[in-house]
């Protein structure tokens, strides 16, 4: 495939084809779903790509079961399958009666919890992946890493690849107004106000690595705080939000409750501030919580086993994130500097969860030590991570 550049999720998905009568890849509108599934449908001998947004794929369906038991022994890529939810039940009845001759590649823009309940007839037959925008790690690998372009432009392959900043941000620009005004309406089930949510998505920019406060932010929409609620969860099951809850292990310190929330995509974060250049970035107030999101999405993005946290006390001890495998831990701090100190409430927090390893990771080009922390640039503490 011209112009390809190679996911490192793909040998993830190639494998579970091989044990798995369906795979399913989520992840948000326009992350390179659709490519990554022509790709690997391209290996195969028979193979079917249907596209549940066009009429003419969708009419081909009309008795779906007729049709789809006419392709044993292919791949049958099935693209936006939350607009067909009732292909489920088909799907298990097909994979059950050819017993796995037949294997299915699930492609959707919504989260395991959104279609949670039709899927649920797939248990035990269906394997889920998450497919992010670009992440360093996966480009570092291809020799196409420029650290800056991606934290000012994010990981969506249009966005990161556009001819300059201003085309990138006029694209972002666009993929907001078209996720508002069309892709909710039809995940939703119900009208939701496009500009409200944008109001509340802007809102959320503005309060980026910050506790989350539904009643102010219902106040402020002039909505109740359910309503907030469930306006946040259809941002985080459409990955254009994250809610990173708080550390739940045992301590006798009162722990803060409420969930830190970013925007996911930092080229997101900044359209939604107007923020188009570097220059901008440096000189904005979001900054600091700008680098710690990113560095938190990259993290997450290399580490799907491992349980993400963030610790803070009412007494002032705070830690960004707090990785947890088994009986693994590992304490995060992160700074945009690069002279980066290690204040007294994070050194109060290490002591407090008493991780095996304690990084700090800053804009540094080279690790070092600093008391029990280990300083690292980004790139490092990736390898680091995967590497455990």
């Amino acid at each position: 495939m011209t112009g390809y550049i190679q996911r490192s999720l793909e040998e993830q998905v190639r494998t579970q084809l091989q044990d798995f009568p369906a795979v399913a890849i989520l992840g948000p509108r326009q992350v390179g779903k659709s490519t990554l599934a022509r790709k690997l449908a391209a290996e195969h001998e028979n193979s079917v790509y249907l596209d549940l947004e066009k009429p003419a794929d969708r009419n081909k369906l009309s008795d779906p079961y007729v049709y789809l038991s006419k392709q044993r022994h292919s791949l049958v890529c099935l693209d936006e399958i939350q607009l067909t939810p009732e292909l489920f039940p088909v799907l298990r009845s097909l994979i059950d009666e050819h017993d796995q001759a037949t294997r299915f590649l699930i492609l959707g823009s919504a989260s395991r919890d959104l279609i949670r309940q039709e899927s649920e007839s797939l248990a035990g037959r269906l394997a889920y992946q998450e497919l992010t925008p670009f992440h360093a790690a996966e480009l570092q690998e291809q020799s196409l890493l420029e650290l800056d372009v991606l934290r000012l432009r994010g990981g969506f392959p249009r966005s990161w690849q556009a001819r300059s900043d201003k085309s990138s941000l006029e694209w972002r620009n666009q993929f907001i107004r078209s996720f508002l005004e069309r892709d909710i309406p039809q995940l939703s089930g119900s009208l939701i106000p496009a500009e409200s949510l944008r109001r509340l998505w802007t809102m959320l920019a503005h309060n980026h690595g910050q506790n989350l406060n539904q009643s102010q932010l219902g106040a402020s929409l002039g909505v109740s705080h359910n309503t907030i609620r469930t306006w946040l969860d259809l941002l985080q099951q459409t990955f254009v939000i994250r809610q990173l809850p708080t550390w739940s292990g045992n301590t006798v310190k009162r722990l803060i409750k409420s969930p830190k929330v970013y925007i996911r995509d930092t080229g997101l974060l900044h359209a939604l501030l107007d923020i188009e250049t570097l220059n901008e970035l440096y000189g904005h107030p979001v900054f600091g919580a700008s680098w710690e999101g990113f560095v938190i999405e990259q993290l997450l993005a290399c580490s799907s086993h491992w349980k993400p946290s963030f610790y803070r006390t009412r007494n002032g001890a705070e830690i960004d994130i707090v990785l947890e495998r088994g009986r693994k831990r590992i304490a995060i701090e992160i700074k945009a500097s690069s002279t980066p100190t290690i204040t007294k409430g994070v050194h109060s927090a290490v002591k407090d969860l008493n991780p095996n390893q304690f990084w700090l990771i800053a804009d540094v080009q080279e690790s070092y030590a600093i008391g029990d922390a280990i300083v690292l640039p980004l790139t490092e503490a990736l390898d680091r991570l995967r590497s455990l």
